[in-house]
């Protein structure tokens, strides 16, 4: 087996981390001709997690969670990224 590294590709991402930024994720997904919605896993837990972003990506649907970044690909495609994941693999970019 070969070894390769990541290409340095900038990419934009947004932290699910409350109601709000969930909306904002939404709605950037949207306007980019995405599809995304909001799913109530535990109707219980409305206010504690309960809710995750449904995301239509290349692989098919997948669940961002609180605290998953959400991030849009070289493509133009979304897809979540678990925290620590995202901290390994990501750093921001000075302008």
């Amino acid at each position: 087996m070969s070894t390769f590294r990541k290409k340095p590709v900038e990419i934009e991402a947004q932290q699910y981390t409350d109601a709000k930024s969930g909306s904002e994720i939404i709605q950037r997904i949207l306007d980019a001709d995405g599809s995304a919605s909001l799913h109530c896993v535990d109707p219980d837990e409305q206010d504690h997690g309960g809710h995750t972003i449904r995301i239509r990506t290349l692989e098919g649907d997948m669940h961002a969670s609180l605290g998953d970044w959400v991030i849009r690909g070289v493509q133009g495609e979304f897809y979540p990224c678990k925290p620590d994941i995202f901290a390994e693999t990501y750093e921001p970019v000075e302008r």
